[in-house]
């Protein structure tokens, strides 16, 4: 056997071993949102759907009402499709606070060129026949927005409520994904 034919068979042989061992641990793969029930006989996709989002308080008219407003559309969409539970087992508490902050200035103008716009939310999932705190976490976003210019006042004020409508979708997605895995772990 020639050196060459030797080399060809050695990776033939580690190629065999590669999709082996792949074969093995496919088995072990579950998808996190996937129809398999849990142990109890639910999935999770059924478990978020029986959270319930109480009404997140904020003064009316306030632009954080606004984002309040959209954080709990956002999660009751993501939750349980727009629809609210029919027979929920958890209530999610929450509190949703802005934040923004300019990161480039222009030196000749000295207007903001790039700002930053975020939003963070204190959350806590409650086990309605307990009363007991079972999940207590803060998810976070930030997203950049450019201004378009200086005296464009409305383009300013849209480009902002744009990345605070992302950062509220960011932060929405977040804490489904933090319910999900406390629903399949059980921390």
């Amino acid at each position: 056997m020639s050196w060459c034919d030797r080399r060809a068979a050695l990776r033939v042989t580690r190629l065999a071993v590669a999709l082996a061992a792949a074969g093995l641990v496919a088995g072990c793969f579950q998808p996190l949102y996937g129809t398999p029930p849990s142990a109890n006989g639910e999935s999770v996709h059924d478990k978020l759907a029986e959270v319930q989002i109480t009404p997140i308080a904020e003064r009316q008219g306030t632009p954080q009402a606004r984002l309040a407003v959209g954080m709990h559309n956002a999660l009751q969409f993501d939750l349980n499709g727009g629809a609210p539970p029919v027979s929920p087992t958890h209530r999610l508490d929450l509190i949703v606070s802005t934040t923004g902050f300019t990161v480039i200035v222009d030196v000749t103008s000295g207007r903001p060129t790039a700002q930053v716009s975020g939003v963070t939310v204190h959350y806590q999932l409650v086990e309605i026949a307990t009363g007991k705190v079972v999940l207590k976490d803060t998810a976070s976003s930030n997203v950049d927005y450019d201004p378009p210019g200086s005296e464009q006042r409305f383009a300013i004020q849209r480009a902002q409520r744009d990345a605070e409508d992302r950062a509220v979708l960011l932060a929405a997605e977040a804490i489904r994904s933090r319910l999900a895995s406390y629903f399949v772990a059980g921390t």
